[in-house]
């Protein structure tokens, strides 16, 4: 097999693992839709390219996230099948690392967004 088929199906495997999460991970779906609310908002609103480039990086640190909490859980269930102290403590700093990157995302949201939409409304 050449490195160009290695680098294509590599590619495949990534989609494939990222389809795989969001049909199984109902947070992923509601992430991706916030996310693209935010960007078609973004649009309306004409941000600029800084603001364009922090949205993005924002939307796309919680999706990397729910995608590793995702993994993180999973490995933790084949691991320590029963329930485990232990097992739980994993997940849920997990979790928290997803929850405070959507904090982030809505701290970021609520400043670009809302004096726009005060303005607009105004």
């Amino acid at each position: 097999m050449s490195k160009k088929e290695n680098l294509f199906g590599s590619f495949g495997y990534a989609f494939a693992g990222i389809a795989k999460a969001f049909k199984s991970e109902p947070n992923l779906k509601v992430h991706l839709i916030a996310g693209v609310l935010a960007l078609l908002t973004a649009y309306f609103f004409k941000v600029t390219k800084t603001e364009w480039l922090i949205l993005a990086l924002t939307i796309t640190l919680v999706i990397i996230l729910e995608l590793i909490n995702t993994v993180i859980e999973t490995i933790t269930d084949i691991v320590s099948p029963r329930y485990s102290p232990r097992a739980k403590i994993i997940k849920d700093v997990s979790a928290g690392a997803v929850a405070i990157s959507a904090i982030l995302a809505v701290i970021v949201g609520v400043v670009l967004f809302l004096p726009r939409i005060w303005q607009y409304l105004h």
